[in-house]
């Protein structure tokens, strides 16, 4: 955070100043901060909302106004963020007697920033369970310092009447604690009360309802304890909830929901309750509390739940309660462990319109607890993993989205980066910040690429961009629908390759425009400049002189092209086709080999693959998973989760195994055959699987590192950077940077944006941007 201002004399010579503070700073409290600042200093002057920020005119003793500005930046309020304070005018001599807050300006150009929504305060949850407050019990409760934001803004400035509460007016009480500066609710856009704000209702699976108000807590309270699956409005989108610790209810979920084997989403009373089902230590205590309340991937603790929850996963979601109706069921008896899974069918995004949920929803839950509040758009629950010891965003929505994740003069002109195709996320960058949207999805899910183009036109509007303007920013594969969208769009436009864009995410988080680095790229595909299927690259450079390929993964055959990535025995015959045995053809299914040798022998839909991903799909073929993969990345999860059990009763990853697997580099690619090879022997001879798993990862972790060293010697740099989607492999991040840490390498990897293709548009936007300075 910078202050930027004249130098203030020493004297106590009376003056008028105004200042212009950015960052998040609208619907956060900050006005009433500063009013109450003001007159606790004894100032004069105004402050008010506009498109740009906060403006403040204040008059009195110079040296008073330098603690008044300081005070700013040290004592604002939790939930704002404070970018700068720049100084715009200084004028001799006091103006006004009294500090008031002005109404909000409307300007032409809009960059000051949008909170993210907020999970529940302390103040408002002690008063949600006081029954002398106006508020008890009540579900919507909320002030300037938590509650709603993102997902009912309608356009900026942040004022009641352009969000979704426009059509509650305040009653007498709640008037008077908005208009208080005093109040902790002044100005909170969303500040409500049972007699003038939202109800909720409860709902049968017909629609019909059986219930309203305070009631409604109880019903599905003991609805949730008896073994039945609730419709349950949230801030972002509706939730499907039941009992996790009820087998037959999360089976029966899983089966309603069409959702075979992704992990299901938990959601804990308190820390207490979840001690003995995960593994929690104080990294993991600071991040399941933090305001933005995500959903944190956590090792299984002693205490057994239900397989059913996270199949073959070594891992479980959990999150605390961040609305108050959370609370609100929770204290009403609801089990102190809750299925809270996003409400859809599988691959459709998450409900948000009642009428919407009741249709889509329909044979799924026995119940819906509808709210009258509307949502603006989807907001999902953010997921976040601990590597290394510190937490890394593996899906950026609820809490974070859409603060900037950066701000650089590089992006004063108006850019949008549309993402990749799977995973997707947008950014905009506009008035020096880049804005990095909620997760959207898969796109090539209708109502996904609908939120896809309605996230383009809600950033456009609320920061006032005409995409005439715009440079447009898009994947090189000219089929992805993200690709194809940019081409219905004017302004000018860049195509910018997949595996370059996840490394130039990670150093624009960093900043490091000019820092030369060694990146390893590593996913499922994606499009190379050769016209093949990439996934296991190298890149040097930095973002200002661009990406060279320096290596890669040694191409193997994909038959059937993009249907290998989900039948992870048909990519492996690609991989094991020419390898000097062919003792793998036991440990695949036949039908399987003689489809995929017949597509390989015809050159028939069948690209040639450097893909870091199905070589994880190819040891998990012949570790045993024979299986069509029922979501992304669920073969190599599989793996991770076979390699942890070798490790039962280990210290940590870092153990060695008494044998690891070959992957030579030659100084341009890695030989996979030595490792398939050896792999296959170790079957032959009865091997079990996790071992197998284990040895594959020390053995990639290790070819990472040799070839780290090699490139060492042709290239000038010190510092390795990690990306791409099998970058979420907890064991593997785990391996190699420890190995290329003792080899002298620093080490960077994606923190702000998922390592996956939730991050490639912030990486499009950094590469783009720098071609064009």
């Amino acid at each position: 955070m910078a202050i930027l201002r004249g130098v203030l004399s020493e004297s106590s010579e009376a003056l008028t100043i105004t200042l212009r503070v950015r960052g998040v700073v609208q619907g956060v409290g900050f006005r009433p901060f500063i009013y109450r600042l003001a007159h606790s200093y004894d100032l004069s002057g105004w402050v008010l909302n506009d498109v740009n920020g906060v403006l403040i005119q204040a008059s009195g003793p110079s040296a008073v106004l330098e603690q008044f500005t300081a005070a700013i930046a040290k004592d604002a309020p939790p939930a704002a963020k404070v970018e700068d304070i720049q100084e715009l005018e200084r004028q001799k001599g006091l103006t006004g007697t009294h500090f008031v807050i002005e109404k909000s300006a409307a300007a032409d150009k809009i960059t000051t920033l949008i909170s993210p929504d907020l999970s529940i305060c302390p103040d408002c949850l002690s008063e949600l369970f006081n029954p002398s407050d106006p508020r008890y019990r009540y579900p919507y409760i909320n002030c300037t310092n938590c509650g709603p934001r993102y997902s009912i803004i309608e356009a900026l400035p942040y004022d009641r009447p352009l969000t979704t509460m426009k059509d509650y007016p305040l009653c007498e009480p709640c008037e008077g604690e908005y208009h208080d500066p005093v109040n902790r609710r002044f100005h909170a856009q969303p500040v409500a009360c049972p007699d003038c704000g939202p109800n909720i209702h409860y709902l049968d699976e017909a629609g019909q309802e059986l219930a309203s108000g305070d009631r409604v807590i109880k019903l599905a309270a003991t609805a949730l304890k008896e073994g039945q699956i609730l419709a349950i409005k949230g801030l972002g989108g509706y939730h499907l909830a039941c009992d996790a610790k009820n087998e037959a209810a999360v089976l029966a979920l899983r089966q309603r929901k069409f959702r075979k084997e992704k992990p299901f989403a938990l959601m804990v009373r308190s820390l207490a309750d979840l001690q003995e089902y995960v593994v929690l230590d104080e990294v993991a205590q600071t991040v399941l509390n933090l305001s933005s309340r995500p959903i944190v991937l956590l090792p299984k603790g002693s205490q057994a739940l239900p397989e059913a929850l996270a199949p073959d996963n070594a891992e479980l979601g959990v999150m605390l309660p961040y609305t108050p109706l959370h609370h609100l069921l929770f204290e009403a008896g609801a089990p102190s462990l809750l299925v809270m899974t996003s409400a859809n069918r599988s691959s459709e995004p998450i409900a948000i319109k009642d009428d919407e949920a009741l249709e889509r929803l329909s044979g799924i839950a026995k119940a819906f607890l509808v709210g009258e509040r509307p949502i603006a758009r989807r907001v999902d629950d953010s997921v976040v993993s601990i590597m290394a010891g510190e937490p890394v965003i593996l899906r950026r929505a609820r809490g974070y989205a859409p603060a900037p994740v950066l701000r650089s003069e590089r992006f004063e002109r108006p850019v949008l980066a549309l993402g990749a195709g799977l995973k997707n996320s947008i950014t905009l960058a506009n008035s020096g910040y880049a804005f990095v949207s909620q997760h959207l999805g898969d796109l090539d899910n209708l109502d996904a690429f609908t939120a896809f183009s309605e996230t383009i036109a809600d950033l456009c509007q609320m920061y006032n961009v005409n995409l005439a303007d715009a440079l447009i920013i898009h994947d090189l594969h000219p089929e992805y629908p993200s690709s194809r969208y940019a081409e219905t769009l004017p302004g000018k436009k860049i195509a910018v390759q997949h595996h370059r864009a996840h490394i130039a995410s990670v150093l624009a988080e960093q900043q490091a425009w000019d820092k030369t680095v060694l990146g390893f790229s590593f996913d499922g595909s994606g499009l190379g400049n050769d016209g093949n299927i990439w996934g296991g690259e190298i890149f040097y450079g930095s973002l200002n002189s661009g990406f060279k390929r320096v290596g890669h993964l040694q191409e193997a055959w994909l038959p059937g092209g993009d249907s290998a990535a989900r039948y992870p025995e048909q990519a492996a015959v690609g991989f094991l086709h020419g390898l000097s045995t062919d003792l793998w053809q036991s440990y695949l299914a036949e039908k399987i080999i003689k489809v995929a040798n017949s597509l390989i022998n015809s050159g028939i839909n069948t690209p040639k693959t450097s893909s870091m991903g199905r070589l994880f799909d190819t040891v998990a073929a012949l570790c045993g998973f024979k299986r069509r993969m029922t979501f992304e990345g669920q073969a190599a999860i599989w793996l991770e989760t076979q390699a942890r059990k070798a490790l039962s009763g280990k210290a940590d990853f870092a153990a060695e195994p008494t044998k690891v697997y070959p992957l030579p580099f030659n100084g341009q690619s890695w030989d996979y055959r030595p490792l398939l090879e050896a792999i296959l022997y170790d079957k032959q001879a009865d091997t079990e699987a996790s071992l197998i798993a284990w040895r594959f990862h020390h053995g990639l972790a290790r070819a990472l590192s040799i070839a780290a060293t090699n490139l060492s010697s042709q290239y000038s740099f010190d510092t390795i950077v990690l990306s791409g989607g099998v970058w979420q492999n907890k064991l593997l991040h785990s391996l190699a940077v420890t190995g290329m840490q003792k080899a002298g390498f620093k080490l960077w990897w994606n923190k702000k944006v998922p390592p996956g293709d939730g991050g490639i548009s912030l990486g499009q936007l950094a590469l783009a941007v720098s071609k064009e300075d």
